[in-house]
């Protein structure tokens, strides 16, 4: 990847999601329209000056659905948001 945020921004790549339901019903792709919440983070700039990012490279994450843009680069999807819309940190 060749992307590297600047500020307080973050890199994400959208997890894939489960076609299975927990009570083993499959649900196609083309049916289930919902964006994923759920990301990995690939790239974490440093931060702003007095502001540290609690989020490194790998780490899995909580992000609003519709917080951050888009991009997509060499035919692959990303999203790059600031810190403050990642809502949670999966452990």
């Amino acid at each position: 990847m060749n992307i590297q945020p600047l500020s307080d921004r973050v890199v994400l790549k959208a997890l894939e999601k489960e076609n299975i339901t927990s009570s083993g019903i499959y649900i196609p792709d083309w049916a289930n329209k919902e964006r994923p919440f759920i990301y990995e983070v690939l790239a974490v700039w440093p931060g702003k000056e007095g502001k540290s990012i609690a989020v490194q490279v790998w780490d899995k994450v909580l992000c609003g659905q519709y917080a951050g843009d888009d991009v997509k680069v060499d035919g692959k999807e990303f999203k790059i948001v600031a810190f403050d819309y990642i809502l949670a940190k999966i452990n």
